[in-house]
């Protein structure tokens, strides 16, 4: 162990050695955080503790799983340590205990669309239309809440007289019965219910706090409120508590993350003492450098300073071009170029605020033939044709989730119709059954008829396939599913390159399925931890280091990734930062997008890149976004400009900007005309209360998103993507549009 030791810098082996009480890591970008949490494991164990004693917990199972080989490596007894997301570990828990609060431990998990297809039967029953109230909306509010581990009642006691949310709760009161009757929980109740059992039953708490006596949090800053419980919960025994994070790199409030509890740690865990790792491994003295001179104008943080012996390297590049295409054009080319040079396409990321810039840079990778992988899109498993075989598979697991069970009562077309399966679902509910015990019963159900046939040979399958996943694997029930319901045969027929792909993607679907069966760490495959697993996958999990592919993502999905070569898109006012930061009211929106350029500027090893353009096409529009006034935050001497227009550059830079000294001057919040087309003149009479970006409410469409404002003679024309009827078009003063 004392060889390992001396290959940690001083700080960090400071921390390795601090095994006793709470500890705060402050590891900035490329700290070796990861080297450090790994050898204070084995640290651990060296010591004596027990690998069963040790918790650590990650936000993704790619972290996980890179943090057990990488303990494994260096101490035989690491693969015995629990590492484990946050989700991976309440459902490790819950499975063993949630009876104690009334579930039973086949509880089905919902991703986001299923939890919105129930919300939405909830509203149809309730008689609430989507024009006052958007089942999205309300899936967001009551997430909202689950991580302030706020319940259905405690909500619906605190509203007051608001309307709105007296619709909400109402719902939320309904969905959480509606969850229960199913036996299912949604994503944020993962934790919820977690925090609500340990909480409320000593006896599971003991066991936890003496299972764990020793627990690491990795990227703390991300933690949401129920994180945060669930955290002090388990520790709040043995108080051996590390926490590592970097408070610069909290960029996912708008999730339900709290900054409050890394800048906060100190007053929660008294005694805590705090170690700050600033050495940087990963980038170049020029990438530091305009990372600390971006975020040290952020005032909510933590002072810390990243350094590095690495050498000075190269001038930031800031390339301003005419249009968005010729800004993905420049970017493609400039990929290819430095491919002839010996980089590796895996080499590259392209990083952009908001997944629809994606769209023209990967036009431009497939005309110059380059390699891209884009991430962020549709996850394999939310795919329809692998969500309809999951649901196969939950069904056949929870006979209770009538909502999997809904989806695929008529996949493929069996003649069971929308009328039917309503009258099923009434006949479960004055009966006070499952929809598949109803089904039953079928000869019984009111008014069914001709369709009686089809749901008693629907139930027979069903049965049939229960009976098969007792004898079988998971992968030779696949199999049978897809053979025996023509589910294969019918997208054969179909015969499209969209239905061969979707073929393609069920195959993929039953390797993955041998995949699990056949893994090492797979202990005792069941269909139960089968469906766990493909539940709490993510997209960034299925990136592979050894894919030769350009990388393209929004920048908050590059967060713990590293590149020698990145681009940030998109550098634009209105983009990012986005429209609706601008103009907040809040400071801490403004603050939260210079964090997440803050991360984007430290994924790059050797170079880095800012692109934006002159004219871009938004919503169907060209529009015209000045550069981003973080440009005006990075000293002038770190820059190369090298601009892309017929016109000399309109950004400015203060003299101060290359001294030590230099601060610039706080953004200013624009005027809404600022961003409106510059040849049209605003509206004399007219004054807005919304921006780009903003929810507004209108008497007939309902709730929809603010896309684009223009002057249109003595009104606004605003653009308006509405949550049930689409894009629109309306004059804002005659429209009577209201800021939600």
């Amino acid at each position: 162990m004392e060889q390992l030791l001396n290959k940690l810098n001083p700080v960090q082996k400071e921390a390795v050695l601090t095994t006793e009480g709470a500890l705060l890591l402050l590891a900035g970008a490329g700290s070796g955080k990861t080297r450090v949490l790994t050898h204070r494991i084995a640290y651990l164990i060296s010591q004596g503790v027990r690998p069963f004693n040790i918790l650590a917990i990650t936000f993704t199972n790619k972290a996980a799983k890179e943090m057990k080989e990488r303990v494994h490596s260096i101490c035989e007894e690491g693969n015995q340590v629990l590492v484990s997301t946050f989700h991976s570990l309440c459902v490790r828990i819950l499975r063993k205990d949630i009876e104690k609060i009334g579930y039973t431990n086949k509880f089905t998990i919902y991703d986001a669309d299923d939890a919105e297809r129930l919300i939405k039967d909830i509203m149809k029953e309730h008689k609430i239309n989507d024009d006052l109230l958007s089942s999205k909306a309300v899936l967001s509010e009551i997430g909202r809440q689950k991580d302030k581990l706020i319940t259905a009642t405690v909500y619906a006691n605190n509203i007051g007289s608001d309307f709105r949310k007296k619709m909400i709760a109402d719902i939320y009161l309904a969905y959480e019965n509606r969850l229960k009757s199913n036996n299912a929980l949604d994503f944020d109740d993962l934790i919820f219910k977690t925090v609500q059992l340990l909480a409320n039953n000593t006896d599971v708490l003991e066991y936890y706090q003496e299972r764990f006596k020793y627990i690491m949090v990795d990227e703390y800053q991300d933690t949401s409120t129920s994180q945060y419980m669930l955290v002090k919960l388990l520790a709040n025994k043995y108080k051996n508590l590390c926490v590592v994070g970097d408070d610069d790199q909290s960029i996912y409030g708008w999730r339900g993350a709290d900054i409050n509890n890394i800048l906060d740690f100190e007053k929660d865990f008294n005694n805590a003492k705090v170690i700050k790792l600033e050495q940087n491994y990963r980038s170049s003295k020029t990438i530091l450098d305009a990372a600390n001179f971006v975020i040290k104008n952020n005032f909510g943080r933590k002072e810390k300073s990243l350094w590095t012996e690495n050498e000075q390297g190269s001038l930031i590049n800031y390339e301003k071009c005419n249009s968005d295409k010729e800004e993905a054009m420049f970017i493609a080319n400039e990929i290819s170029k430095k491919i002839k040079e010996g980089y590796s396409y895996k080499d590259f990321a392209i990083l952009y605020r908001t997944n629809s810039l994606s769209r023209i840079l990967e036009e431009q990778m497939v005309f110059l033939s380059i390699p891209y992988k884009l991430y962020g899109g549709v996850n394999f498993y939310g795919r329809k044709e692998i969500k309809d075989i999951i649901s196969y598979l939950k069904v056949l697991e929870n006979p209770s989730d009538d909502i999997s069970l809904k989806r695929i009562i008529n996949v493929p077309k069996r003649g069971i119709g929308e009328a039917s399966i309503l009258k099923a679902s009434e006949y479960a509910e004055e009966n006070n059954i499952s929809l598949f015990e109803a089904l039953s019963r079928a000869e019984e159900i009111p008014d069914l008829g001709r369709k009686t046939k089809s749901v008693v040979e629907f139930y027979n399958i069903m049965t049939d396939f229960m009976l098969k996943s007792q004898q079988t694997s998971i992968a030779d029930l696949i199999d049978y599913i897809l053979d025996k319901t023509g589910y294969i045969e019918e997208l054969k027929k179909e015969g499209t390159d969209e239905a061969l792909g979707r073929v393609s993607n069920l195959e993929e679907f039953v390797s993955k399925a041998v995949e699990y069966e056949e893994a090492e760490e797979t202990e005792e495959p069941s269909l139960t931890k089968f469906l766990e697993e493909v539940s709490l996958v993510a997209d960034i999990d299925s990136m592979e280091d050894g894919d030769d592919v350009v990388t393209l993502m929004t920048l908050h999905s590059s967060k713990g990734l590293e590149f020698p070569v990145v681009f940030i898109a998109g550098f634009e006012e209105g983009i990012f930062p986005t429209y609706r930061a601008l103009t907040s009211q809040n400071p801490s929106d403004i603050e939260e997008e210079r964090r997440l350029l803050y991360v984007g500027i430290t994924r790059a090893k050797k170079e880095l890149y800012l692109t934006n353009a002159k004219s871009r096409l938004q919503h169907g529009r060209y529009i015209n976004n000045a550069p981003s006034s973080f440009f005006k935050e990075l000293p002038r001497d770190l820059i190369h400009i090298k601009e892309k227009t017929d016109k000399p550059s309109n950004i400015s830079f203060n003299t101060e900007e290359t001294t030590n000294h230099y601060r610039p001057k706080p953004m200013y919040k624009p005027n809404i005309s600022s961003y409106l087309k510059r040849d049209i003149p605003a509206p004399k009479n007219v004054s807005l209360d919304f921006g780009v970006g903003d929810k507004i409410r209108h008497f007939k469409f309902g709730e929809g998103s603010v896309l684009n404002i223009s002057p249109a003679g003595a009104d606004y024309e605003v653009t308006i993507n509405f949550d049930n009827f689409g894009e629109k078009k309306l004059m804002a003063n005659l429209s009577k549009l209201k800021k939600i």
